[in-house]
């Protein structure tokens, strides 16, 4: 941000405006047709790669664009906007590009961090569980040493992407882990290894990125598949949720924004009595509280993605949540209010608005809850006690 914190500089602005005249070209018309065929947005995917997009966020020397969240957030906001809400952006650049970068190996980054930021290799990430879901400290998938090899045992759930990847970065624990608090212990998993499977979950969800049940069963990795240390990957860990939350408030935004835009665009020309619909102050005045929440959930983002670029991984943390949290409530109540501005228009497949009405509820839900997001305001910014 340039001085007063409030203005995006000449760079961010000019990314903002090529990012959205690229996903303009596709659109969600494009976005609706793969899902619906059961196809990926590959051709979109690598166009973005291409141009620099995806891998805005990583190292230069590693083929990134050397900038920050910040600007990835400005990539997933656009492509949401344009209605392309590509569900791996928050996963292969934002999580596994953050935690490679910053606690690979040289030769883990000179291995993944190019083709992620390029696009050519995506990268899935597997942390739920199906009996542990919010609560990371039950994960019992588990890593054990075998010579130099890791022999990994275990079973997620809710795993986005793994049939469009090349690799999974998986969350497990130590053996000698197993017990007391969680000590993960972070590995990437090329997906063509033996022993490593996955099962598609039927969502009523329409998007071309589909959801996975993976199961590692005796899953032979060499000893450079670990990333970072094997008892201090919590912070590693972390290092990923803050990026990944600012990206789904980024989601979020970009998806309330494309629903306040359809609405706009029809209950202006759209007339049944002496005036345009838009006119009346029953669809006026909720449109325009839908674009004040989105606004102030933008705001909490960008906060929460400049904290995170300076360092400051605590204060990112409850504005990242808090970003995370705002968007997903203005993103719910915008597409309910497109709906009903639309009337049966608004159900109707031409119009596009009754396919977001699923998927805006994704924000609610993943990747953190919304009753967790306020567990840990309560805790955190107000010092309440823990009720678990």
């Amino acid at each position: 941000m340039t001085d007063n914190g409030f203005i995006e500089s000449e760079e961010r602005q000019a990314l903002r405006k090529a990012v959205s005249a690229m996903a303009a070209n596709y659109g969600q018309d494009y976005y609706l047709k793969k899902a619906r065929a059961g196809q990926h947005t590959d051709e979109l995917w690598q166009e973005a790669g291409k141009l620099g997009f995806i891998g805005v966020n990583l190292p230069e020397e590693y083929g990134g664009g050397g900038a920050g969240m910040y600007e990835l957030s400005i990539v997933m906001e656009e492509m949401a906007a344009s209605g392309c809400p590509l569900l791996m952006m928050v996963v292969s650049p934002a999580i596994n590009g953050t935690i490679i970068s910053k606690f690979g190996t040289e030769e883990q980054k000179k291995r993944w961090l190019p083709g992620i930021a390029d696009g050519s290799i995506t990268m899935a990430f597997a942390i739920t569980e199906p009996d542990a879901g919010s609560n990371s400290h039950r994960i019992t998938t588990t890593a054990r040493r075998d010579g130099s090899d890791w022999v990994i045992n275990g079973q997620k759930v809710f795993i986005s992407g793994v049939d469009q990847a090349q690799a999974v970065l998986v969350v497990g624990r130590t053996e000698e882990a197993k017990t007391g608090n969680l000590r993960p212990a972070l590995f990437v998993v090329p997906t063509d290894t033996p022993g490593f499977t996955w099962t598609k979950i039927d969502m009523e969800l329409v998007s071309p990125e589909s959801q996975f049940q993976v199961f590692l069963d005796d899953v032979r990795l060499p000893s450079d598949a670990l990333v970072g240390s094997e008892d201090a990957a919590i912070a590693q860990l972390f290092a990923g949720l803050n990026p990944e939350r600012i990206m789904g408030a980024a989601s979020a935004v970009g998806m309330g924004r494309l629903a306040i835009d359809r609405a706009v665009a029809y209950v202006k020309q759209r007339q049944v009595w002496k005036t345009p619909i838009g006119a009346h102050q029953g669809l006026s005045h909720p449109l325009a509280q839908n674009h004040i929440e989105v606004e102030l959930a933008k705001l909490m983002m960008q906060k929460a993605a400049t904290l995170y670029d300076c360092g400051d991984d605590v204060g990112a943390a409850e504005a990242a949540n808090m970003a995370k949290y705002a968007a997903a409530e203005a993103s719910v109540r915008a597409v309910d209010q497109a709906v009903q501005s639309l009337g049966g228009n608004g159900l109707t497949k031409e119009y596009g608005i009754a396919a977001a009405v699923t998927a805006s509820k994704l924000a609610r839900i993943a990747p953190v809850s919304r009753e967790m997001v306020l567990n840990f305001v309560a805790q955190t910014s107000l010092g309440l006690p823990r009720s678990y």
